[in-house]
């Protein structure tokens, strides 16, 4: 018989949280922590969502995606979390630059940029503080019709090297383009420009296993390979959800699925009053993205120098078209040394991270889609040898993801890498005005994006839920 993975399931929740990315676990594990009874339901074998892994034969694991995130994950760990989970994020103090334009190394916060926009770039002092300044008072709140490209023309007219080294790693870290709306890059890139880039020490396997851990340890129940068929909605209110052909009640649920997954597969239209559905409807999911994986065999080193991340390209300007296209210019290099998983063996990986269209592979065939991936590979590894000589000959294990993976792993609509546009947020926000226990919370705007706006995401809407809860609970009978 089929294993029933179920099977320790209740049959009625406080709270049942859909999916178990950062922003699903750490809404999870702060309602349990706060005593109510929650059910988190993931369709994947494995937790995490696009913070996860995988493991290849001789030994070999790899982190999905690009891990660089702000110095306020500190603190959002060690206050959600735990210190056990806090103390292992560290910085990346080596982070590389190599394009047509200039080549350089900095430790990415304000101080060096600072330095390195005045004394290399030659920018008036004044210009460069005047932007930090603007870029860091910006919120949720503000103007949005100010573009990104707007507010560099402002600070840095005509000069598309500044706009390079600015935009080029907000771009990885969560899909801005110039074209959006300048309080999503300015947000993101106030965040990173506090204290650097950090990453976990310890590989994503080992952050995730400490976060299931402390999940139980607050008496969260945990079932995987249990897709969600069905929130049910009656007289306006979340009322249970059907999966693996059991319905299991609930007075909320949290879905850190796909917004628009969420809206209209799960819950259904109908449900939603016109104005908001047509809202719903206008809501722009992300770009995707492609990725190849490359372990080195065993004894192979890779010299520190090569930096932490390193963004290349070969293009002469930064456009975001130039970014999405197929004909690959730009990719950016994680390397993960030995110290990245300290406890295991001495190995070496390099993970190449590019933006991508859903469009561009979901058409193929199998033929041409295999045929597309070994070329992504090929055209990575020639790229990569530029900057570690010979690489082709070291490497020991070699793939490549590409939105397509993203889709069928994650179930994210067209592999969005990033969820959907800034204006997802509003929409996400306003689903419990919509029915009643209802919540949201994943990558909607670019502002929420990453490993650090999923979490704090997540908080934002545990906090909303524990209201609702305990006025429940307080309400006479």
């Amino acid at each position: 018989m089929p294993k029933d993975f179920l099977a320790k399931a209740a049959d009625e929740y406080d709270v049942i949280v859909i999916g178990s990315g950062l922003a699903g676990l750490t809404t999870a594990n702060i309602l349990g922590r706060h005593g109510h009874r929650v059910l988190l339901l993931e369709q994947h074998y494995k937790l995490g969502g696009l913070a996860t892994w995988f493991r290849r034969p001789g030994g070999h694991i790899f982190d999905i995606s690009l891990h660089g995130f702000p110095a306020g994950m500190i603190k959002s760990c060690k206050r959600y979390w735990n210190d056990d989970i806090s103390d292992r994020i560290v910085q990346l103090k080596n982070v590389r630059f190599e394009n047509p334009m200039f080549s350089l190394t900095t430790t990415f916060n304000r101080k060096d940029f600072t330095k390195l926009l005045t004394e290399q770039f030659a920018v008036e002092q004044s210009a460069v503080e005047g932007f930090f300044d603007t870029a860091r008072s910006m919120n949720f709140y503000d103007d949005q019709t100010t573009t990104t490209r707007q507010l560099f023309d402002r600070f840095f007219p005509g000069r598309e090297d500044v706009i390079r080294l600015l935009m080029e790693p907000i771009t990885y870290a969560n899909g801005s383009t110039l074209e959006d709306p300048a309080l999503t890059y300015g947000i993101v890139f106030s965040n990173f420009m506090s204290k650097g880039v950090f990453i976990y020490e310890g590989g994503t396997e080992d952050l995730i296993g400490r976060m299931q851990k402390e999940l139980k340890k607050n008496n969260v129940d945990i079932c995987i390979n249990c897709p969600v068929d069905k929130i049910n909605v009656k007289n306006g209110q979340v009322e249970s959800v059907e999966v693996h052909n059991r319905t299991i009640r609930t007075k909320s649920v949290i879905s850190n699925s796909n917004l628009r997954s969420t809206i209209f597969n799960m819950v259904g239209s109908e449900h939603f009053d016109p104005s908001f559905v047509e809202e719903a409807e206008a809501v722009r999911l992300n770009n995707s993205s492609t990725q190849v994986y490359m372990a080195m065999k065993p004894g192979v080193e890779i010299d520190e120098s090569c930096g932490d991340l390193l963004f290349t390209s070969t293009a002469p300007l930064f456009r975001t078209e130039a970014l999405l296209s197929r004909d690959i210019t730009s990719r950016t290099f994680s390397f993960y040394y030995p110290r990245t998983r300290p406890e295991g063996k001495r190995r070496y990986a390099v993970v190449s991270s590019t933006n991508a269209r859903w469009e561009d592979w979901s058409g193929l065939s199998e033929t041409q889609y295999e045929a597309s991936k070994q070329e992504l590979i090929e055209t990575t590894v020639a790229a990569l040898d530029k900057f570690v000589p010979n690489v082709r000959e070291k490497i020991d294990w070699v793939e490549a993801a590409t939105p397509r993976t993203f889709n069928h792993y994650t179930r994210h609509q067209l592999g969005a890498s990033f969820g959907t546009k800034f204006e997802g947020l509003a929409v996400s926000r306003k689903l419990p005005e919509q029915i009643g226990g209802l919540y949201h919370a994943g990558s909607v705007g670019i502002i929420m994006s990453g490993w650090l706006g999923a979490i704090n995401y997540g908080v934002i809407v545990a906090n909303d839920v524990d209201q609702r809860l305990m006025k429940q609970e307080a309400a006479p009978a």
